[in-house]
């Protein structure tokens, strides 16, 4: 038995002997979307709980298993019962959680989502049979929310560096012939065969080859990479090293957004506990095969996720993007063949080395294998991160996982500001990278963002162009020129001062920055408008002819007033009005004063019973 497998066996022992204690784990979601929602004044009061009664608990932190809108999420693991989760925790509700588990020896009834057992009731169900979840398929987010992710032991207990093992007993040609049988493309927007990419450097001669990791997540909305490095480090550098191996690779970077600073320290810790134990450096597990990584901070430009840009910002130099040919394969970092691959890509490895290139390419489509993680966001009912087979229907993904929204459907934007929107046409249309291009967006890193009817869908494309206008390095004319007459264009029109000859000025205008721009962040820059112009041409018209925001959403174009008929005091608009606005005593229909309101939509938002209405303000031509 070799060192390795050794600690993996102890690791197992371990694993099985922290789900059979003689006392109580508690294990909380302590990803940033779990300590963002109180998870950390959650532990603190547990704490308080167990030095004032006595009582012994294990605390594990773990990271975000996926529903982050029932953050903070507690489960409860009594000796020899199942964990039993819990949702929107609080430190007030603590107390009554615990009480319920350690005196009285009964199950808490209240904000129960479920237990990580085998089978499950109406009564009691089992977690994974939530209506978010029981639909995904987890293989590259398996162990998120169920491990600790300081922990290499608890990933060795779950097949981690089984993958690499088996790696090192085969040829650098298998490993690359396993990734492509799998049907494995890059998830980091483009949908290049992973296998072509890795070959290509392979064969290309050099005394010395990198592999990047690009954890640059810079779209609005996104949130997989970050939330999959937070709770599962291990699979990430896992993958990283398969890679490696099969390019020849002795030298690795992570290309992290610094905004990242739990995910940074937790890579962190695991690359120590990796280096003590002899799975990076020289000679790794006894073999022929050395490697390290080391991490680099990025500035949270958006244009450095594009590959070129990303390797000058490692050289230390300004991220800008520069021509290709010769591809970053063939001449990249510091000249050297180099392969960028994105989180999810490299993370995906393990499992396909583990278990086979069949059984990970028995889910998806015939073009599109295996599964892919979304952060599902926006006017949905049940937000968070998700991973689902590729070929799922957004209709699928939005109503069923998503459980639908609480108004009627208008869109939803795929790609983030290099995608476009897509509407209730589109609903049936599967996700997957040639279908989604056929309806003029693309699948990118993967955010979702559900829009519904009180979203503008002028005031949409203004705000990914104001993004990518932003965020243009500003080398090329098409884009640093074309994106801010996009972004000009569309203020007009959301002031009610376009005219109808703008339609095919930003047509005209966002062909030519896709066609002229120097990399993918001006050659996709214009989707979100070119879209938004395809399928809902009217609303523009709306802006345009009628000068009326029919979503109620452009300041210029909507005035607000309190529906007395409707109005049932309830004074949740007058709490949420920033400037006092909106008067009246409770139970009595409330007034509004124009000459303080500053249009900022928020009573709008939160009226349960549509008594506040946005009116379109009459402008002249």
């Amino acid at each position: 038995m070799t060192s390795l497998e050794s600690r993996r066996q102890e690791a197992r022992n371990n694993w099985r002997a922290l789900q059979n204690r003689p006392w109580p784990v508690i294990y909380v979601g302590a990803g940033s979307c779990g300590l963002a929602a109180g998870a950390a004044e959650v532990i603190e009061a547990i704490e308080g709980y167990l030095r004032k009664t006595g009582q012994r608990a294990d605390i594990v932190r773990v990271g975000c298993i996926g529903p982050c809108y029932l953050e903070p999420l507690v489960d409860v693991q009594m000796p020899g019962q199942p964990r039993v989760s819990y949702s929107n925790m609080t430190p007030s509700l603590v107390k009554g959680v615990l009480e319920s588990f350690l005196e009285k020896g009964e199950v808490y009834k209240g904000r129960l989502v479920g237990h990580f057992g085998e089978k499950g009731t109406k009564e009691f169900p089992r977690f994974f049979d939530h209506p978010m979840l029981a639909p995904q398929k987890r293989i590259v987010l398996r162990n998120c929310g169920i491990i600790d992710p300081e922990s290499l032991d608890q990933y060795l207990a779950r097949d981690g560096y089984a993958a690499l093992e088996r790696c090192l007993s085969m040829s650098w040609s298998e490993v690359l012939d396993e990734v492509k049988k799998s049907g494995l493309r890059g998830r980091g927007g483009a949908g290049f065969p992973t296998w072509r990419k890795w070959l290509v450097c392979r064969e290309t001669e050099s005394d010395k080859k990198y592999l990047i990791c690009n954890a640059d997540e810079g779209d609005p909305g996104a949130f997989m990479n970050r939330s999959l490095i937070e709770g599962d480090p291990h699979a990430l550098l896992e993958g990283m090293e398969i890679a490696a191996y099969a390019l020849g690779a002795r030298e690795a970077y992570i290309y992290i957004r610094a905004e990242y600073p739990l995910a940074i320290a937790r890579l962190r810790r695991a690359l120590d506990d990796m280096r003590a134990v002899g799975l990076l450096g020289e000679r790794i597990l006894g073999s022929d095969f050395s490697f390290d990584i080391r991490i680099k901070e990025g500035a949270g430009a958006f244009v450095c996720g594009e590959e070129t840009a990303l390797i000058a910002s490692i050289e230390g130099k300004r991220g800008m993007p520069r021509t290709r040919p010769p591809f970053p394969a063939v001449s990249g970092l510091w000249g050297r063949p180099t392969v960028i691959n994105n989180v999810e890509t490299l993370a995906t490895l393990p499992n396909i080395i583990r278990n086979g290139a069949a059984w990970y390419s028995q889910f998806g489509t015939e073009t599109s294998k295996g599964t892919k993680t979304f952060s599902l966001v926006g006017k949905v009912r049940r937000t968070g991160l998700i991973e689902v087979p590729l070929g799922m229907t957004l209709r699928q993904v939005i109503y069923g996982i998503g459980g639908g929204l609480a108004k009627d459907f208008k869109a939803v934007q795929t790609g983030g500001p290099s995608g476009g929107c897509l509407g209730e046409e589109f609903l049936d249309v599967p996700i997957d990278y040639e279908n989604l291009a056929a309806a003029g967006s693309i699948m990118g890193s993967g955010g979702l963002i559900v829009l519904d009817k009180n979203t503008c869908i002028v005031d949409t494309a203004k705000y990914f162009l104001n993004f990518t206008q932003a965020e243009s390095c500003g080398k090329c004319v098409p884009c640093r020129v074309g994106t801010r007459h996009l972004v000009n264009i569309l203020d007009r029109i959301c002031k009610g001062k376009g005219e109808i000859a703008d339609l095919k000025r930003l047509e005209d205008l966002g062909r030519t920055i896709k066609g002229g721009s120097l990399c993918g962040l001006g050659q996709t820059a214009p989707n979100p408008v070119l879209t938004a112009l395809k399928h809902f041409r009217g609303e523009f018209l709306a802006h345009i002819v009628d000068k009326r925001c029919p979503a109620a959403v452009c300041r210029d174009l909507v005035t607000y007033r309190i529906i007395k008929e409707k109005c049932t005091g309830c004074q949740r608009c007058v709490q949420v009005c920033p400037t006092g606005a909106i008067t009246g005593p409770r139970s009595e229909p409330h007034s509004l004063d124009m000459s303080k309101c500053i249009k900022c939509r928020s009573c709008y938002e939160v009226c349960r019973f549509d008594a506040i209405a946005g009116d379109a303000i009459v402008i002249e031509s």
